[in-house]
């Protein structure tokens, strides 16, 4: 019998390293998102399927396939964590999201603030390598 020698972050499913997550509040796992942020998604959700049994109906099963493993590709390529983060712009285009205008389009990017902590290039690689977990990189201060 051996003995694991790793250190579980996780118990029940919560991050509780507090030095590396930071402190985890309650309030999240109780109240879920805004629910006019919810009906957004759902709606979302029900226009892309839609969309997906027009093209199957139009062009037939394999190009629903097809999109759908561009779409694998073009999340997958990534920067590694670092000063410069990925754009994801090839992603954008294939999606069509490419053309939304979001808050940071007339507001800054929150990543470009001065209270935001550098990225530990370390711990990211070692989260998408799966070797740690929690988020690439650490939120406002």
């Amino acid at each position: 019998m051996e003995s694991s020698k790793k250190i579980a972050h996780e118990i029940g499913g919560v991050k509780n390293d507090a030095l590396r997550f930071g402190l985890h509040g309650v309030k999240s796992d109780i109240v879920g998102s805004h629910p006019l942020e919810s009906a957004y998604e759902s709606e979302k959700r029900v226009q892309e399927e839609m969309r997906r049994k027009i093209i199957t109906n139009t062009y037939g099963a394999a190009l629903p396939l097809k999109m759908d493993l561009d779409r694998q590709i073009f999340s997958r390529f990534q920067r590694p964590p670092g000063p410069i983060p990925s754009s994801m712009l090839g992603l954008e285009v294939y999606t069509g999201a490419l053309d939304d205008f979001g808050f940071e389009d007339y507001l800054n990017d929150p990543r470009e603030s001065e209270t935001l902590k550098p990225v530990d290039l370390h711990h990211g690689m070692e989260v998408r390598l799966g070797l740690s977990k929690g988020p690439v990189c650490p939120s406002f201060v």
